[in-house]
């Protein structure tokens, strides 16, 4: 009975019970990914444990954070720009590209973290870095 047991992992007289439950919870990559859908989710894996004990977390949570206030930032000077009287128009339709660019740049970040890829944006990725550091 043993043997065939252990050569077909079925148990006729009851179900077998692993010796360690798994895991649950989010990968590194899921908790990353995931950081960047809102600001919010990136604050709360800054705050909670195991998620702000691991590096690349940190990291992703720190980017998609720096991401979301520069677009603030932006969006705000861009608004200001466009009560400007005959700039107003130009500083619309510049508007709409650089809300264009930064949606691209979000979907590309967000498509290679949840793939396993660090992706380092230029200029925010630096501060990111220094924040997830030890």
């Amino acid at each position: 009975m043993e043997q065939f047991i252990s050569l077909t992992g079925f148990n006729p007289e009851g179900a077998t019970v692993p010796d360690q439950t798994p895991q649950t919870g989010l990968s590194d990559d899921a908790a990353s990914g995931i950081a960047y859908i809102t600001f919010i989710p990136a604050i709360i894996f800054l705050a909670t444990a195991p998620y702000n004990q691991k590096r690349l977390i940190r990291f992703h949570s720190w980017q998609s954070i720096f991401l979301t206030v520069a677009y603030v930032v932006v969006q705000i000077a861009l608004t200001i720009l466009g009560h400007i009287p005959f700039l107003g128009l130009i500083f619309g339709f510049v508007g709409m590209l650089i809300g264009l660019g930064f949606f691209i740049l979000w979907l590309i970040v967000l498509i290679k973290t949840f793939n396993g890829q660090m992706f380092k944006i230029p200029v925010i990725g630096d501060f990111a870095d220094k924040q997830a550091g030890n």
